[in-house]
């Protein structure tokens, strides 16, 4: 399942030095993280709008554009998503209200 978006991440940080007239990537990571969370939650929210007008296509691509906006801000965070998979990892099997409640406070 991981293939594809470890695949997606091997082409971000190819494209993060391409010339931003001619890549999306590369002219997303020249406006940096305010206009990369931008994205991201701009595409959370079209997600959620597809999502509540039943449109199962739409989701469905608005949910691949949500995920690849994710891996570029993870990207400019410097946070691979070896990271995010051991983070999912270590909650397997932990009753997400015990998870939520045993995060520190603040």
């Amino acid at each position: 399942m991981t293939g594809t978006l470890d695949q997606l991440e091997s082409t971000i940080a190819a494209r993060r030095a391409a010339d931003p007239s001619t890549s999306y990537v590369a002219a997303l990571f020249a406006k940096g993280m305010p206009k990369i969370a931008q994205k991201l939650g701009e595409e959370a929210v079209e997600t959620v709008i597809a999502a509540m007008a039943g449109d199962r296509r739409g989701v469905t691509g608005e949910a691949a554009d949500l995920l690849f906006h994710l891996m570029v801000l993870l990207a400019e965070a410097g946070v691979p998503f070896a990271d995010v998979l051991a983070e999912l990892d270590r909650r397997e099997g932990t009753s997400g209200l015990a998870e939520k409640a045993a995060r520190p406070k603040g």
